[in-house]
């Protein structure tokens, strides 16, 4: 039996937004198509504070945003303008060039408010690399849902354990969300390749060995496991078919290609890159990546 690897998360701060980033990290580049993985940590907003994340670029992967509570706006330059609300799925592929703005809607806004959830990316395969990108929104009732025997798992994207979600994922993907009351146990199947488990709250065991809150938990190929909650649990289990090959994340960009990235940063340095309808205020190309 192969030892997991446990990578705890480095702290950072997203326009005012705390975060742990446990992905990538030295120890892991990727999990299945998962190559970037932020936990957007539970913060209250006093009235007239938000989130306002100004308009910036993506290429080469898929971004996902499902929240625990609070809400965000999305509005991309495809046009798409939706609030999120907790327990939807904003689900946004880049292509070859798209931008996004993030922010806290204005009503949300005006009252104060938590914010708790997560955003991750997707690496696209090497064939939806180039192209138009695309946006979809998965209101939460719209996710398959089991639970049985104190056990809820809430398919966010992907599919597993007979569960299949409806958003356009476009390679095999697991990213679901688990809820353990206290003494229940799941058993981990190996019907993805490569899986990953982390822990948002609850005392947890992985085949009798505690694992903190906050970690990630990259969990042997082909290897069924054990988890037994101590108390109540609130993890998530993702993953999914190993890349076609490495990628390179440089700023908010992925590709398979560096070229794909220095032509990226090129055109978004130059203005040359599609504008979300309605918002002039971006997010300048980084000083040391402008070379």
């Amino acid at each position: 039996m192969n030892t997991p690897l446990v990578i705890r998360p480095r702290a950072e701060d997203v326009e005012g937004q705390p975060i742990f980033r446990p992905l990538p990290s030295a120890k892991c580049r990727n999990v299945g198509p998962f190559v970037f993985f932020d936990h957007m940590l539970e913060t209250r907003y006093p009235a007239g504070k938000g989130m306002n994340i100004r308009q910036h670029p993506h290429i080469g992967l898929s971004t996902l945003t499902y929240l625990f509570e609070g809400q965000i706006q999305h509005k991309d330059s495809l046009g798409s303008d939706q609030v999120v609300n907790a327990g939807d799925v904003s689900w946004m592929t880049a292509g070859s060039a798209i931008a996004h703005v993030e922010r806290t809607p204005e009503p949300l806004k005006d009252s104060g408010f938590t914010m708790h959830g997560l955003q991750i990316w997707l690496a696209s395969p090497k064939d939806h690399e180039h192209g138009p990108g695309h946006y979809s929104h998965h209101p939460a009732a719209t996710l398959p849902v089991s639970d049985n025997l104190g056990v809820k798992i809430r398919m966010i994207a992907g599919s597993g354990f007979c569960l299949k979600s409806p958003v356009p994922v476009l390679s095999p993907t697991l990213y679901a969300e688990l809820n353990l009351q206290t003494a229940t146990t799941l058993l981990i199947p190996t019907e993805h390749e490569e899986r990953a488990l982390y822990v948002l709250s609850g005392e947890v065991q992985l085949d009798g060995e505690p694992i903190e809150p906050h970690s990630l938990v990259v969990l042997p190929a082909g290897e069924e496991m054990t988890l037994f909650a101590e108390s109540d649990c609130h993890a998530v289990l993702f993953g999914g078919a190993p890349l076609d090959g490495p990628r390179r994340i440089n700023w908010n960009f992925v590709a398979s290609d560096p070229a794909l990235i220095d032509e990226a940063r090129r055109r978004w340095a130059a203005g040359d890159w599609p504008t979300v309808p309605g918002e002039s205020e971006r997010i300048e190309l980084p000083s040391d990546l402008r070379r």
